[in-house]
C-alpha cells in the first residue's frame, strides 16, 4: 500500500470517527439533556406562537429513561435532578387524557402548557384569576384572565363555561373554581364521597385499581377507602390563552411522571401560514 492511499484511509477513519461520535453526542443529548419541539396551536400565546421550535431542557427533574408496562403502577426512571417544577414554569408533557374517562399514558401526543399550582399547593380561580391560597403571586397570564373574567356568561359557550370534575355537586366553571388540594406525594388525604371526583382517576393510575361509590362509601377495588397516600407529585397546568386551552380546567392534574421537561428558549420561529421566518423570536427566552 502507498503512502497516499495509506494518508487517504487514515484521513476516512478520522473522519468517520468523527461523524459517528457526533451522532452519539447528539443522541446523548437529546435522550437526556435537551428535547426540541414545534409549538402546533395558539393555546400558549403570547408566550409561544405557532411554529414557534422551542428547546426544553430534562436536566430539572431529570430525564425519563424507562418506564413499565403500566407507568402509573410500575413507575417512571428519571435520572439525578438538578431542580424542582416551580409556579410558572412552561412544560412539555405528555397528554394524561387521550381517553377522558382514564388517565393514562401516550408518548405520541405532547402538550406544552404553564405549571400554576406545585405538589402541596390549594388552588382556586377566583373571578377568573387563577390563585394559590397563602400566595400572592401573579400565575399565568394575568391580563388574559382579567379580559376573561370580564365577559358576559352567556358569550361564554357552555363546553368551555362548565370544567372539571364536571360534577353537578361541586358545579365549577372556568371563573369559579375549587379550592383543589394538589397532592404530593406521601400526603395522606381523607376520601370522601364528594372529593373522591378530584382524585378518582389519580388513585386509579397509581393503583391500577377501579374505584365504587356504593352506599355513601368509597371503595378501591373491594376495600374500604376512608384516606389514600399518593405516591406520586402532580400539578396543575393551564394555557396562556385562557379562552381556547384545553388545560388542567378540564381533564385535572397531571402527574410528574408525564413531564418531559421545562421549555427555556425559542431557537427558531417560522410562520406555520407563510413559511416565513420571524427573525424576532430566534433565540428568544421562554417567559
Amino acid at each position: 500500500m502507498n503512502k497516499k492511499l495509506a494518508s487517504l484511509l487514515r484521513h476516512l477513519c478520522f473522519a468517520l470517527k468523527i461523524l459517528v461520535g457526533s451522532i452519539l453526542l447528539a443522541l446523548v443529548l437529546k435522550m437526556f439533556v435537551f428535547a426540541s419541539c414545534r409549538i402546533p396551536s395558539w393555546s400558549m400565546v403570547p408566550a409561544l406562537l405557532p411554529g414557534d421550535q422551542v428547546l426544553v431542557s430534562r436536566l430539572g427533574l431529570g430525564a425519563r429513561v424507562g418506564c413499565g408496562d403500566n407507568p402509573g403502577t410500575d413507575g417512571v426512571t428519571r435520572l439525578w435532578g438538578i431542580s424542582k417544577v416551580k409556579r410558572n414554569d412552561v412544560l412539555l408533557f405528555n397528554f394524561p387524557y387521550s381517553d377522558w374517562d382514564k388517565l393514562g399514558f401516550d408518548f405520541a401526543v405532547y402538550y406544552m402548557k404553564r405549571c400554576v399550582a406545585i405538589p402541596g399547593d390549594t388552588f382556586y380561580i377566583e373571578n377568573g384569576i387563577y390563585r394559590v391560597k397563602g400566595s400572592r403571586e401573579r400565575l399565568g397570564n394575568y391580563d388574559a384572565q382579567r379580559k376573561f373574567a370580564c365577559l358576559n356568561e352567556d358569550s361564554i359557550a357552555p363546553q368551555i363555561y362548565h370544567c372539571f370534575p364536571f360534577d353537578g355537586r361541586h358545579n365549577w366553571t372556568v371563573r369559579h373554581f375549587g379550592p383543589l388540594y394538589v397532592p404530593r406525594k406521601g400526603d395522606v388525604i381523607a376520601i370522601d364521597t364528594l372529593n373522591i371526583a378530584f382524585y378518582r382517576n389519580l388513585i386509579r393510575y397509581e393503583t391500577g385499581k377501579e374505584i365504587s361509590v356504593k352506599q355513601g362509601r368509597v371503595y378501591l377495588g373491594r376495600e374500604f377507602l376512608s384516606k389514600y397516600a399518593f405516591r406520586k407529585n402532580y400539578y396543575f397546568m393551564a394555557g396562556d390563552l385562557v379562552h381556547d386551552s384545553k388545560d388542567s380546567r378540564y381533564w385535572g392534574l397531571l402527574p410528574e411522571d408525564h413531564i418531559v421537561g421545562k421549555a427555556v428558549l425559542i431557537w427558531k420561529s417560522q410562520d406555520m401560514k407563510t413559511g416565513k421566518f420571524r427573525w424576532d423570536r430566534f433565540l428568544k427566552w421562554v417567559e
